[in-house]
């Protein structure tokens, strides 16, 4: 699939990028205004888009320090374009940014369903016993 990154994003991209969240678990209810203010403040933004219809079909971001420590979120492929390639696309994509070459971590969430596309890539479930935590915010 000939699929072209974008790494700026046109409001048309926004509201695509939008309606992709909608369709998640985990990004469902993001307004379009915070997508907007999420997209400011991410240095590292991924968008491929399908060249005959311009459609944002898949998307990651990345929030590092460039030296030690990288986190992958948001990972997002459009429904009707998945098991074609597009996510080891972009993955392929966001781990070859030459921003990124140095990192000695790279990190993200899944589902335990997802773990073995991502250890194509060499992600492990194992972090040498680091465990995630989190404090939510009540809206």
């Amino acid at each position: 699939m000939n699929l072209f990154l974008v790494s700026s994003f046109t409001e048309e991209q926004l509201r695509q990028l939008h309606a992709l969240y909608q369709h998640e678990w985990w990004t469902k209810g993001r307004t379009i205004d915070e997508v907007r203010r999420m997209l400011a403040h991410s240095p590292y933004v991924f968008g491929l888009c399908d060249p005959d219809t311009q459609q944002l079909v898949a998307f990651a971001r990345v929030l590092t320090d460039r030296a030690f420590e990288a986190f992958i979120f948001d990972v997002i492929v459009a429904p009707s374009y998945r098991s074609q390639g597009v996510g080891e696309a972009l993955l392929d994509r966001v781990l070859a940014h030459p921003d990124l070459a140095s990192v000695q971590h790279f990190e993200l969430y899944c589902l335990p369903e997802l773990i073995p596309f991502y250890a194509r890539w060499g992600f492990s479930p194992d972090a040498g016993g680091v465990v995630l935590l989190r404090r939510q915010r009540n809206h």
